[in-house]
């Protein structure tokens, strides 16, 4: 019964029922009476004017409607989404916590930027064809009233995935999936299907050997600057109203009520009242009551599930069934080589894991390589390990584009993926026993190029109580107890 319950989906939006912080009453009811209160200690203290003993400015505030858990792309862009499709203008207050305020470390910043509909899943196809349109026209959605217009430097230059014999029909078939025929309406990826001597014509400087077939994008894939996007979203919420704390979130306060289902079995369900958030330099946590809790916390979004409970049942059940996204530690390396690929290469994805692009107009290239689950590297710092490069990407590189031969490495840095153990795809939408939790996480290396996109899906189900724009059903957390795979096999 809990089984199909779960597939039959998703019910009305929390916030869409007008659903408010308080258990007794809305936002607006407590400010009112946080006004009353302060006139009544005016009238009684000598002195002028209402003024507070400490300057708390830098503390979240006492009650959110929304609290998102992470501010990159995907928490700022649930936060933007949340605020444009409000029915009332100020109706919802969002509030966004980012513990890294500088974003030294966010995987936003320390990703290649590329965006691509090369994928396996429709789900993923659609979603970046939705988010590329949002980048295409980033000034009619990010706009703000005198400020400067946003340029994030997209580069159209396409991916070329290259398969070998083994990987060629699975490549075909992916290819199907992608192009417009897949789909009911005329929506779907300019993609074409190249032979070796096709391809050895149209980009002389690769070689071929050990290639049986490339997919090679043609419309709208290339890269852009994830900064950029990130300091645009971020600029374009707090126009609309959305507040910001540096700190981070160190408990969750919950609420529990036990059923049974129709068929004996037992459910307890839990819904989150209030978010203890550890204000940045200081030991001391603010309390913050709730009506949802948004989880897009990348590669750190498993333990803040943990926090919340989620997982911790008996094995088996849906109670113990946990987040399984994880931290995994990408290198990014910036290499010269003069004699390297012109201004029409594009992102190239070997057949052994290994990539690169152009960046900018100097000869300079971005690259790395996806390792397999033996090489993953120790994520518990961004420390670069230069060894791995000559060992396990040079030689990739050199044999794909023999002018690599002669590169120069002139730096490198690391990042993490917020890497789903489960099927390599993202975690959208509601936690079925925590009502009034929602996730945008565990994308494995995809996440910043679907932001736009993901975050008015989770607004959707948050306002409407379903997926409107695109159906992301098969990304939903009880997939993980159900045992229902949404593999993504282009994963790079």
């Amino acid at each position: 019964m809990l089984r199909r319950a779960l597939r039959l989906g998703l019910g009305p939006g929390l916030l869409g029922r007008g659903l408010g912080t308080h258990r007794e009453g809305s936002t607006l009811a407590w400010d009112g009476k946080v006004s009353e209160i302060k006139k009544k200690i005016q009238s009684i203290l000598p002195g002028g004017a209402w003024s507070p003993l400490c300057d708390t400015s830098h503390l979240p505030p006492e009650h959110s409607d929304v609290v998102i858990v992470g501010g990159g792309v995907l928490g700022l862009s649930v936060a933007y989404w949340l605020k444009r499709l409000e029915k009332q203008q100020g109706a919802i207050r969002v509030l966004v916590v980012e513990r890294d305020h500088t974003y030294s470390q966010a995987s936003t910043v320390l990703s290649v930027g590329g965006i691509r509909q090369q994928f396996s899943l429709p789900e993923n196809i659609q979603l970046s064809l939705f988010s590329v349109e949002f980048l295409r026209n980033i000034n009619e959605y990010l706009a703000v009233v005198d400020d400067p217009p946003l340029d994030l430097q997209f580069n159209p230059s396409g991916y070329l995935f290259l398969a070998s014999e083994e990987g060629a029909t699975i490549m075909e078939n992916n290819v199907k999936v992608q192009r417009p025929t897949h789909f009911s309406r005329q929506e779907g990826a300019k993609v074409c299907l190249m032979s070796p001597e096709q391809l050895q014509k149209k980009f002389p400087w690769i070689n071929t050997e050990g290639v049986a077939l490339a997919s090679y994008g043609l419309e709208n894939e290339g890269w852009f600057d994830p900064w950029c996007l990130l300091q645009g979203l971020r600029r374009k919420v707090q126009s609309m109203g959305v507040l910001f704390c540096h700190g981070e979130v160190t408990r969750f306060v919950s609420s529990s009520n036990h059923m049974e289902t129709t068929s004996g079995e037992k459910v307890t369900l839990r819904r989150i009242h209030e978010v203890h958030v550890k204000v940045d330099r200081s030991q001391e946590y603010q309390p913050v009551e709730c009506a949802i809790v948004v989880i897009a916390a990348g590669a750190w979004s498993g333990q803040i599930a943990e926090l919340a409970g989620i997982g911790k049942g008996p094995p088996g059940t849906l109670q113990g069934t946990r987040l399984p996204v994880e931290p995994r530690k990408r290198y990014v390396y910036l290499w010269h080589c003069p004699q390297g690929p012109g201004l029409e290469a594009p992102l190239v994805a070997d057949p052994s894991g290994a990539y690169f692009r152009r960046e900018g107009l100097g000869n300079n290239y971005l690259g790395g390589y996806s390792p397999t689950e033996e090489e993953e590297p120790d994520p518990g710092n961004l420390e670069v390990d230069h060894d791995f490069f000559q060992e396990k990407v040079w030689p990739h590189l050199a044999r794909r584009v023999p002018a690599f031969e002669t590169l120069k490495v002139r730096r490198a840095w690391a990042g993490y993926y917020d890497y789903n153990t489960f099927d390599q795809n993202g975690v959208v939408g509601p936690h079925p026993l925590v009502v009034n939790m929602y996730f945008a996480t565990g994308f494995s290396g995809h996440g910043l190029q679907q932001a736009p996109a993901v975050g008015r899906a989770v607004a959707e189900v948050m306002l409407e109580g379903r997926f409107q724009t695109i159906d992301l059903s098969p990304f939903l957390f009880s997939r993980f107890y159900l045992g229902e795979k949404a593999q993504e096999h282009c994963i790079i």
